[in-house]
């Protein structure tokens, strides 16, 4: 999940944060440390994380809260959460500018969800596609009670900081549909609380998809691993991959959204390259397929290299690691107990003096 958020915040009591950064419109982005992120995360959304930080004030959290809804290892858990952080780092994320901050950290988060949830029908969380796909896979009373409220979770995030605005895949945008309704029913109910979001989706690379079958999104979940790209796979590897991915029988390198597995391929270049259609098109203007997926496999390698050995070194010193998420939950925690105290006000309940 990632969330983005652009409004003037109204939160007070945080010293960490100096008067510019607190003056900047609020970002909140989240990712799950279910796995190693893959290149289609990158793309998607860290990527363009360290760019957002310079307009905005940023709140980035490594959502464990949400991995727990489907079975961990508690050993990968860990490691994959400090491993994720380290991404983040190694992306850009400067902690100087932005909060970073793992979700478990900030205890509003569950509380608020809980608040969230009363709020919600079960018809409501029924409809959601995420709980609707695994149900056609399985049966419904076997499904954890975690997945299926998931969603009044994601809403927690994002009602915490007065998102505005949240980018997402379009696979999450109907969460955030779902959190405008909440929001909505809870201003209704105990007057002006909330943030009504509203989902953003980026043009350009906001859906990569599986490098073996283009009608489904990259994804690490997938069987194979021919299909997707990790952050941390080798040079070999993702030039393996590249190579292998399905294009098409035409001849023709252009971006044409028929032809599913080229044009899939062409997206990855747009973005990393940061070059237009036309551009792209006269480079590769009669040359054929197998030079084409040479060079964007050795652009995401150029890419990805300076990460990894950057995310290598976080990994060697866990205790700064350690330093860097311990401030982003006391800034974090400052504002999150705002709102959910105004909240808790709201409905009633009698808050700790």
């Amino acid at each position: 999940m990632v969330a983005f958020a652009a409004a003037p915040s109204t939160s007070q009591g945080t010293p960490n944060l100096n008067k510019k950064i607190m003056a900047k419109e609020i970002i909140f982005s989240g990712i799950k440390p279910s796995g190693v992120p893959t290149l289609g995360n990158y793309v998607g959304a860290i990527s363009k994380w360290a760019e957002l930080q310079q307009k905005y004030r940023c709140f980035f959290s490594v959502v464990d809260l949400h991995a727990i809804t489907v079975s961990q290892d508690p050993k990968e858990l860990r490691y994959r959460t400090y491993l994720t952080t380290a991404i983040m780092l190694a992306a850009g994320i400067d902690p100087k500018k932005s909060v970073i901050f793992v979700q478990s950290h900030v205890p509003a988060h569950s509380e608020l969800a809980w608040l969230i949830n009363t709020q919600s029908t079960m018809g409501e969380l029924s409809r959601m596609t995420q709980f609707k796909d695994a149900a056609a896979k399985t049966s419904k009373t076997s499904i954890g009670a975690g997945l299926f409220t998931y969603p009044t979770l994601m809403a927690a995030d994002i009602l915490l900081y007065d998102a505005h605005v949240v980018p997402v895949g379009d696979d999450q945008k109907q969460h955030v549909e779902l959190a405008r309704d909440l929001a909505q029913k809870f201003n209704h109910r105990f007057g002006k609380t909330f943030v009504v979001p509203k989902p953003l989706i980026r043009d350009s690379g906001a859906r990569i998809m599986d490098l073996q079958n283009p009608d489904k999104k990259m994804s690490k979940s997938d069987d194979s691993d021919r299909g997707y790209i990790l952050i941390t796979d080798s040079p070999d590897i993702i030039r393996k991959k590249i190579m292998s991915a399905v294009t098409d029988s035409g001849r023709n390198i252009v971006f044409n959204k028929k032809h599913k597995g080229l044009y899939n391929l062409l997206t990855i270049y747009q973005v990393l390259s940061g070059q237009g259609e036309k551009q792209i098109e006269k480079h590769f203007l009669n040359k054929g397929y197998g030079q084409f997926k040479q060079e964007l496999a050795e652009l995401i390698i150029k890419t990805l290299s300076p990460m990894q050995t950057q995310i290598n070194a976080y990994m060697k010193n866990t205790p700064r690691l350690d330093k860097i998420l311990a401030q982003g939950a006391r800034q974090a925690n400052q504002i999150a107990d705002l709102k959910l105290k105004e909240a808790y006000k709201k409905v009633g309940l009698v808050t700790k003096r």
